[in-house]
C-alpha cells in the first residue's frame, strides 16, 4: 500500500499541475479549511536516542524484553503511528500543493485544476473543489484512464473539508480509494482497498484533537493466499501533548493457522512521554482463549512493567510504576 500511496501522490501532483492556467484565483478560505498533514499527524513521544526501532521477529521480540529495555508495545505503537501519519499526510501535502496554484477553470463556486498529464502517463487527473453555500468545501481528485475506452473520469481520493475558528483547524474526512487508483493507472498502482480518514482538529470548546481512521485492505499471506484485513484506528491529543490512541485489527494474526483473530491495542501516554498499553487478541485459531496483557514504560520510553495473563512472559515491575495506574479496555 505505501508503494501504492507514493506512485499516486507523484502521478497526481506532476499531472495536474502540467496543465494551463486562468486567471482567476481560488478563494484563500480553501486553503485553509484543509487540513495540513502536520495537523493530522499522530503525536506520539519520540526520543531518538532511545527508539532504535523493534528486533527483526517484530512483536515477538517482547518474548525476550526485561525491565528497562526499550517497550516492545511502545515500539508497536510507534511504528503503526509513523505509517498512519505518512498514509494520511502525504494526500494532504498534495492539495495544498494543488490549491495553492490557479486554478484552469472557474465555474461559478466550482475550482478545477486539470485535468491533464504527461505524454507518457496513462492517466489524465483533475483536482475539483466545490465551495458549498455554508462555507465547506468537498473536494476530489479524479483520474481517467488512458487505456481502453474510460469515458468518465473516476475519484481516487475525495473528501469534505469544514473550516474551525482556527486555519488547518477544522472538521472533515476524506477517503483513498487504491482500487480506483489502480483501474485508473493499473501500470502504477495496486488494488489494495479504502482508506478513510475522519478528523475534528477544532479544539477551542473540547480541548482536544480527534483522529479516526478505518483501512479496508487486502493482504497476501506466506502461503500467498489473499485474505482481507480491517484496520480501525482512534486517537485524541490534549493540548498539553497528552495521547490516546487505539487500534483494532481483524486478520489472520498468527503464523501456524489460517483464521482471523480480532486484536486491540490501547495506547496512553502523558506529555513526559511515559505510557501505558493494553493489548486483548481473541477469536480465530484462539477459539475461546482470550489473551490480555499491559506493559508501561517511562518518559525514557524503558519498560517499567509487564504482565499478561497467559503467563507468555514472566511478569515484571510495579503497576503503581505506571503512567496510567489500570488497564481500560472496552468490555469483550
Amino acid at each position: 500500500m505505501h508503494h501504492a500511496k507514493k506512485t499516486l501522490a507523484g502521478i497526481l501532483f506532476t499531472s495536474v499541475l502540467a496543465t494551463g492556467c486562468v486567471q482567476e484565483e481560488a478563494p484563500d478560505a480553501l486553503a485553509k479549511a484543509i487540513p495540513t498533514a502536520q495537523s493530522v499527524r499522530i503525536n506520539l513521544p519520540d526520543s531518538a536516542a532511545r527508539v532504535v526501532g523493534p528486533s527483526e521477529n517484530g512483536v515477538s521480540s517482547t518474548r525476550n524484553a526485561v525491565l528497562g529495555e526499550l517497550a516492545q508495545y511502545y515500539v508497536v505503537t510507534r511504528n503503526v503511528t509513523r505509517d498512519l501519519n505518512g498514509g494520511a499526510g502525504w494526500v494532504l501535502t498534495l492539495v495544498h500543493a494543488i490549491v495553492k496554484t490557479t486554478p484552469t477553470t472557474v465555474d461559478g463556486n466550482v475550482y478545477t485544476w486539470g485535468p491533464g498529464s504527461d505524454a507518457l502517463s496513462p492517466a489524465d487527473y483533475r483536482l475539483v473543489v466545490t465551495a458549498n453555500d455554508d462555507g465547506s468545501y468537498d473536494w476530489t481528485l479524479d483520474g481517467k484512464s488512458k487505456i481502453g475506452d474510460m469515458a468518465d473520469f473516476e475519484s481516487l481520493v475525495y473528501g469534505h473539508a469544514i473550516p474551525g475558528e482556527v486555519e488547518h483547524k477544522g472538521q472533515g474526512s476524506f477517503t483513498l480509494d487504491f482500487d480506483a487508483a489502480e483501474r485508473v493507472n493499473p501500470i502504477d498502482n495496486e488494488p489494495v482497498g479504502l482508506v478513510t480518514v475522519q478528523y475534528d482538529l477544532d479544539n477551542v470548546n473540547t480541548g482536544f484533537a480527534s483522529l479516526q481512521m478505518t483501512i479496508d485492505s487486502r493482504e497476501i499471506d506466506d502461503a500467498g493466499v489473499e485474505q482481507d484485513v480491517h484496520f480501525d484506528y482512534d486517537y485524541a491529543e490534549a493540548e498539553d501533548g497528552s495521547g490516546d490512541f487505539s487500534f483494532q485489527i481483524n486478520g489472520d494474526l498468527d503464523d501456524d493457522g489460517s483464521l482471523q483473530e480480532d486484536a486491540l491495542i490501547r495506547s496512553r501516554w502523558l506529555a513526559t512521554g511515559a505510557g501505558r498499553a493494553d493489548v486483548r487478541v481473541q477469536g480465530g485459531d484462539l477459539d475461546t482463549l482470550v489473551v490480555e496483557a499491559s506493559e508501561c514504560w517511562n518518559s525514557n520510553f524503558g519498560r517499567v512493567f509487564y504482565v499478561d495473563n497467559q503467563d507468555w512472559l514472566p511478569s515484571d515491575g510495579n503497576e503503581s510504576d505506571c503512567s496510567h495506574a489500570t488497564a481500560d479496555l472496552p468490555a469483550e
